[in-house]
C-alpha cells in the first residue's frame, strides 16, 4: 500500500520566487541576531544596538543556565512553553491539528528505570493514535516499498518502537506525513547500522566501500551516460542502499535544497564516524576516552535532530543554522544524547560477542576504573554534556531572538527528552546494569 505523499514541489519560478523570500527573511534574521548574513560568522559584539524597528513582546528565556535548572518536570514546561504575548502562539511547540491548551510540566509516569543519577526531563506521553500510525506506516514501507527484512526479523523491527520513538522526540510535527520523514530516515540508518556494522551481518572489513557505496543513495552520482544506468541499479542492490534511497527521496520532496544538502553534510560525518570505529575493531584498539568522545561526536544521533524544523514545517535559514553557536549546540545535542544510548545499551552491547566500544567499556580500560565506577563515571561525563548544551542553548536564544532560532531551538531540546523517554522506556531492548 503506497503512502499519501506530501504535496508536489513548487515549480522552478515558484521555488526561485521562494527562495528569494527566504533569502530576505534569513539577511533580516542575521541582522536581528547581529550576525554577518553572507558569511554566517559568529555573532559580532555591537557598541550600542539599535532598537527594533517594530517593538515585540519579550520571548520567554528558552533554558536556564545548568547551575539554575530546577526539577526536571519545571526544567522541560520552560524548554517548550516558548515565548508569550500577541502573535507568539505559531512559535510554541503544539500540534497543529490539536488547539493549544495550559498544561502542568508533565509528570514523571513512563515506564522502565531511568540510569540512576542521569539528569534528564521527563516528557508526555506521546499521542497513541498517532504511535499506532506512524508504526502502521513505517511497517508498510519496510515491507512494502523497500523490502527491508527477513519474516524472521520482524519481532525485532516491532520491539524497536520507532512509532513511539519519532513521536516523541517531534511533538510540533504538524502530521503524520511530517513525522513520516523522521522516521524513515531513523530507520533507514537503523538498518545502515545494523547490516553493515553491527548485528546482522555487519563487519569493520570493508566498510568504507558499502558505506560510501550507501552515501550514493543520499547525494547522488553524477557520472557518464554508460555508466549511470549500472549506479542507479545498484541503489537496489541491498536493505540499507533501498531504504536510504526511498528514505531520501521523502525527504526531499519535504525539505529545502538547503536542508537536504545539510542532512547529507551530517550523514558524511556518521559515516566517517562508523569508519574510525570500525579501524579500531580491525586493530583491537581501545581509544582514549577523548579519542573515544570525538568519534562520538561523528557517530551519533546528530542527523535527526538537525531536521527538526524539516519535521516541524518550517526552515531555519542557512545563515543561521550555520552560525557557530548553532552547530556547537547541535553538536552538544548529538553528544548528550549518544551517551544515553552507550548507558542503556551497555548491558545489550555486553552480550554480544568480541569487545563492543562505548563510554564506561573505554573509560574502565583507559583509567583503570572497575565496571561500576566507569558506568558512573559516564553518567557524569553525560550530565556535564546536558549542562553544557543547556547553558549553550539558553546563551544562543538569548543573543538571537529571532523566532525562526528559538522554535529551532526548543525542537532540538525536544529531540535530545524524546529520545531518552525511548531509551528509558523500551524495555524490550534494554535493560540497566546492577551497579546500584
Amino acid at each position: 500500500m503506497s503512502e499519501p505523499e506530501l504535496p508536489p514541489p513548487q515549480s522552478h519560478l515558484q521555488e526561485a520566487a521562494s527562495r528569494f523570500g527566504a533569502h530576505v527573511l534569513a539577511a533580516a534574521a542575521a541582522r536581528a541576531c547581529d550576525i554577518d548574513a553572507a558569511t554566517g560568522g559568529p555573532p559580532r559584539v555591537p557598541s550600542s544596538p539599535a532598537p527594533p524597528a517594530v517593538p515585540a513582546p519579550a520571548p520567554t528565556p528558552l533554558l536556564t543556565p545548568a547551575a539554575q535548572v530546577p526539577a526536571p518536570g519545571a526544567g522541560l514546561e520552560r524548554i517548550l512553553r516558548g515565548p508569550s504575548g500577541l502573535g507568539t502562539a505559531g512559535l510554541r511547540l503544539i500540534l497543529r491539528e490539536q488547539p493549544p491548551t495550559p498544561s502542568d510540566p508533565p509528570a514523571d509516569t513512563a515506564e522502565g528505570t531511568p540510569v540512576p543519577g542521569l539528569y534528564y526531563h521527563p516528557v508526555p506521553e506521546p499521542d497513541p493514535v498517532r504511535v499506532e500510525e506512524v508504526g502502521r506506516r513505517i511497517k508498510s514501507w519496510a515491507l512494502d516499498e523497500v523490502s527491508l527484512y527477513p519474516d524472521d526479523w520482524e519481532e525485532e523491527f516491532d520491539g524497536f518502537s520507532v512509532g513511539r520513538y519519532m513521536v516523541a522526540c517531534h511533538p510540533d510535527a504538524p502530521t503524520v506525513d511530517h513525522l513520516m520523514i523522521a522516521t524513515r530516515l531513523m530507520v533507514a540508518e537503523n538498518a545502515v547500522d545494523d547490516c553493515y556494522c553491527e548485528d546482522h551481518g555487519g563487519s569493520p572489513v570493508g566498510l568504507g566501500e558499502r558505506l560510501l557505496l550507501a552515501h550514493t543513495a543520499l547525494d547522488p552520482l553524477y557520472t557518464t551516460q554508460e555508466y549511470q544506468p549500472q549506479w542507479a541499479k545498484s541503489l537496489h542492490a541491498d536493505a540499507p542502499r533501498r531504504a536510504y534511497r526511498s528514505a531520501m527521496e521523502y525527504f526531499v520532496r519535504a525539505a529545502s535544497p538547503s536542508q537536504a544538502d545539510r542532512l547529507r553534510h551530517d550523514m558524511a560525518r556518521l559515516h566517517m564516524g562508523y569508519l574510525a570505529e570500525a579501524a579500531w575493531a580491525q586493530l583491537d584498539h581501545v581509544p582514549e576516552v577523548w579519542e573515544y568522545l570525538a568519534m562520538r561526536q561523528f557517530n551519533n544521533f546528530r542527523p535527526c535532530p538537525t531536521i527538526t524544523d524539516t519535521v516541524g514545517g518550517y526552515e531555519l535559514p542557512a545563515d543561521l543554522h550555520a552560525q557557530p553557536g548553532m552547530q556547537k549546540v547541535i553538536a552538544l545535542a548529538g553528544n548528550a544524547t549518544t551517551i544515553v544510548n552507550d548507558l542503556y545499551s551497555y548491558t545489550k552491547e555486553l552480550d554480544t560477542p568480541g569487545q563492543h566500544l562505548n563510554l564506561p567499556v573505554v573509560i574502565a580500560e583507559r583509567e583503570g576504573l572497575s565496571e561500576r565506577d566507569a558506568y558512573l563515571k559516564s553518567v557524569e561525563v553525560h550530565n556535564d554534556l546536558m549542562h553544557d548544551f543547556e547553558r549553550e542553548a539558553s546563551a544562543l536564544a538569548e543573543a538571537c531572538p529571532a523566532p525562526d532560532v528559538q522554535r529551532f531551538l526548543r525542537g532540538v531540546a525536544a529531540w535530545v527528552d524524546g529520545n531518552h523517554y525511548w531509551h528509558r522506556t523500551n524495555t524490550y531492548r534494554y535493560s540497566l546494569p546492577d551497579f546500584w
